[in-house]
């Protein structure tokens, strides 16, 4: 995915069983470009005097053994750099294993959340807060989990949560579980009891992990930011159940602690701590006018599509671009609901004003200038006009995103086709649409430079 993981991809955290406590696994600290400064010969940072002492436990661990491993390569590959190639590394250019041409690109489409707005750290606390007394207050959940402060260093995203054993853990792309990285609450699980758990090996049958993106039927990943707070809730509120033996079902568990976090969501309290002050909360909102400003000045259509309402949305972005922002984008949907935004066909498109008050008339056609928002199952009052013409031969790869998504099908009768040369895709993408996601790109939930405007 474009830009994805700028940030995350200097310094990341990674449960370690010695202490229970996490380690910060950087990429590399040896230079701007691989991580935080720090002594040493030819890439500042790289130790070159005997390799770092293993994490306590013993040297039969194998986490110990991978860890002294790791340290022996690292200072292995930098003693191997010359000195020069370290200037040459850009901290803010974007790396990608396949090769992409972003002057070839036509189309751009944005998120709003963590993407377009770029959020401080104070965000996440509150969130864990507000969800933690949501559920001490409505859901009646015991008093004392209102002793529990919210963790930055816990988890990272992309951990997969088992539902029926309560286990926070990271699973590969083979669906094996990573040992040593297995959580009940706040306490590491031992990795004999973890291969018990699940019949003597540490594969996870496809059929729990099926699903978008892992939400499978006792499976589920958490893939975005906001997951963080909710990763860290889940696992306090564990703890204290059974740090007191009290019993529960561990469905309801995380229903509620879920549903506490939608909450803050749904009933705008993120939106008005955010709205109170953007100076504390929005980041680097300059760096994102210089990207969108360069992508339209070399004539890139963009398009903006959140699950956040427009005065929401429109308040941040007069807060970083200016009152004309819109007149950078050529669509503008809002409250989305993806990821069934981009295959749900129940849900006709509705045009907003301002205020936000709905529009009835039909949509045909997405216009520039023009707000939207796709309905819920209840406002289906119109129904976008199918595209009836064949794709262009260039485009079979997309015949199954035509197929599933009104958006694409009205965004093809503003003249340009999403071939190919088109940057969407992402998060929000169908399962099986491997190939498409492999050509199209939908920035999301990622760090924006104005590198990304390189074309």
């Amino acid at each position: 995915m474009a830009g994805a993981g700028l940030r995350a991809a200097a310094r990341r955290w990674v449960p370690r069983r010695d202490h229970g406590g996490p380690r910060a696994a950087s990429s590399s600290p040896s230079c701007p470009g691989c991580g935080p400064p720090g002594p040493g010969a030819h890439c500042p940072g790289a130790p070159r005097s005997a390799p770092a002492p293993a994490p306590a436990g013993g040297a039969a661990e194998p986490s110990a053994h991978l860890w002294a491993r790791y340290q022996d390569m690292r200072r292995l590959v930098h003693d191997l750099l010359p000195p020069e190639v370290c200037s040459l590394l850009n901290p803010a250019a974007i790396y990608a294993n396949n090769e992409i041409s972003l002057r070839d690109v036509e189309v751009y489409g944005f998120d709003y959340d963590y993407t377009l707005a770029q959020y401080s750290d104070t965000l996440h606390p509150e969130i864990f807060n507000a969800a933690r007394d949501i559920l001490v207050e409505h859901y009646k959940y015991p008093e004392g989990i209102r002793k529990y402060e919210y963790n930055p260093s816990f988890a990272i995203r992309g951990l997969h949560y088992d539902i029926q054993k309560s286990l926070l853990m990271k699973i590969d792309a083979f669906h094996y579980v990573q040992l040593g990285t297995a959580y009940r609450g706040l306490q590491p699980v031992p990795d004999e009891e973890v291969i018990e758990l699940y019949g003597g090996t540490q594969h996870i049958p496809l059929y729990q992990m099926s699903g978008f993106y892992g939400k499978g039927p006792s499976i589920k990943q958490f893939m975005d930011i906001f997951s963080l707070p909710e990763m860290a809730l889940l696992s306090c509120v564990v703890d204290h159940f059974l740090g007191h033996g009290l019993e529960f079902d561990q469905a309801h568990l995380y229903k509620d602690v879920t549903d506490a976090i939608r909450d803050v969501h749904v009933k705008g309290l993120m939106y008005q701590w955010i709205e109170r002050d953007m100076e504390k909360y929005i980041l680097r909102g300059d760096e994102t006018f210089a990207v969108l400003s360069r992508l339209v000045a070399h004539g890139k259509q963009l398009f903006l599509i959140t699950n956040s309402p427009f005065s929401f949305v429109d308040k941040g972005m007069r807060h970083m671009v200016g009152p004309d922002w819109r007149q950078l984008f050529d669509v503008v949907i809002v409250q989305a609901d993806k990821p069934s935004f981009f295959t749900d066909r129940r849900k006709p498109f509705r045009k907003l004003d301002e205020k936000g008050s709905l529009h009835w008339d039909r949509i045909t056609r997405l216009e520039k200038g023009k707000i939207y928002r796709q309905a819920s199952p209840m406002d289906r009052l119109s129904r976008p006009t199918p595209v009836s013409a064949p794709l262009p031969a260039s485009s079979a790869v997309l015949d199954r995103a035509w197929l599933f998504s009104p958006f694409l099908q009205l965004w093809r009768g503003r003249g340009r086709h999403l071939t190919g040369k088109s940057a969407i895709g992402g998060p929000g993408w169908p399962a099986g649409c491997g190939a498409v996601g492999s050509r199209l790109q939908f920035v999301s939930q990622s760090g924006l430079r104005p590198s990304l405007a390189r074309v």
